[in-house]
């Protein structure tokens, strides 16, 4: 099978995965090809948005349509990091011989959902970041390794902020995207109601396995980039720090940090799985710009004054991508 045959063959098993989730999952339908977007890219997201627009029954889906194993942590104030990773624990045989043994935390499955992960103190948030990024568990000096694929997809609540913890920049910066899950509109809201309401509630059926993620997760790797696109990816991610020769004049304003390195790892594998998801095995500028909002949207953080004056990080980024564009065209 050539490479052509092969990227139609992602794509059918891509729509193949969103019908899936779609019978059970009404409108949203960014919101859930940003979700497999990532889940084929091999990263973790990030879901904003207020309760009950559906970010849990989501995921859930997702792990029925996968047949893979799930795991809920409801993140709270007084949840310990050995509440989610596991603990050492003392088990006693049939000879009466005591010992230590390792009971794996909710951590220890395919597709893990942090919900309300804000609320949960920086200890225990912390303790996410070598599973996110190594996809291993240290305990007592013992490193545990995690079944691949690995999935953390993480919830929080926009509103009713007293008693959180906002995220580290360096937690959020694991997250590959940050999706705003955004109010339905009138059509959705009543298929919603019509389908919730009823006696039978659908439900997702096993439609792809853990192997064949894994599988497409090294084929979108593989799937070639022009030097000229993922210099455009570069100076998109440059573009949003502050001071850099890339930089725009609301950036330099508005903007406190830039992107890290990982804002361009992200543009780039986005853009691979949003060019097989075309059935193309090239990326494209298109490809590249269609993920810079969820890619970048919390890479780029902003100052006081831009709190002061209403402006938001999809707006400093939406001024410079028309300015990337400009000079793309002067090209």
């Amino acid at each position: 099978m050539d490479v052509q045959e092969k990227a139609e063959e992602f794509r059918a098993s891509f729509d193949k995965l969103y019908a899936e989730i779609a019978k059970v999952i009404v409108g949203g339908e960014d919101t859930v090809a940003d979700v497999l977007t990532v889940l084929f890219a091999g990263g973790h997201c990030l879901l904003e948005g207020v309760p009950g627009l559906g970010k849990t029954i989501l995921v859930r889906t997702l792990s029925e349509a996968l047949h893979l194993d799930f795991s809920r942590v409801q993140f709270t104030p007084d949840l310990m990091p050995a509440d989610i990773i596991g603990t050492n624990i003392v088990v006693e045989d049939e000879e009466g011989n005591r010992h230590f043994s390792f009971r794996p935390g909710p951590l220890f499955a395919n597709i893990v959902l942090a919900d309300e992960i804000n609320r949960a103190t920086p200890k225990t948030q912390s303790a996410l970041l070598e599973a996110m990024q190594e996809h291993t568990i240290t305990v007592a000096r013992t490193i545990h390794k995690l079944e691949e694929p690995f999935f953390v997809m993480a919830t929080q609540n926009p509103i009713e902020m007293e008693g959180t913890y906002p995220l580290p920049e360096a937690q959020l910066d694991r997250f590959m995207f940050k999706i705003i899950v955004r109010y339905p509109s009138h059509s959705d809201l009543l298929n919603i109601v019509d389908r919730t309401t009823k006696r039978d509630i659908p439900h997702g059926e096993p439609v792809m396995d853990g192997k064949t993620i894994v599988e497409w997760m090294g084929f979108v790797r593989d799937v070639p980039v022009a030097p000229q696109v993922a210099d455009y990816a570069v100076r998109i991610v440059l573009a949003t720090q502050p001071d850099s020769p890339f930089a725009t004049d609301t950036v330099n304003k508005y903007v406190r940090f830039g992107s890290s390195p990982r804002g361009a790892q992200a543009l780039l594998l986005a853009g691979k799985v949003n060019a097989l998801r075309d059935a193309r095995f090239n990326v494209s500028f298109d490809d590249v710009r269609g993920a810079a909002f969820p890619a970048l949207r919390h890479r780029t953080l902003l100052n006081f004054e831009a709190e002061a004056d209403g402006i938001t990080s999809d707006q400093v980024l939406e001024d410079i991508l028309k300015h990337i564009v400009a000079q793309e065209k002067v090209a």
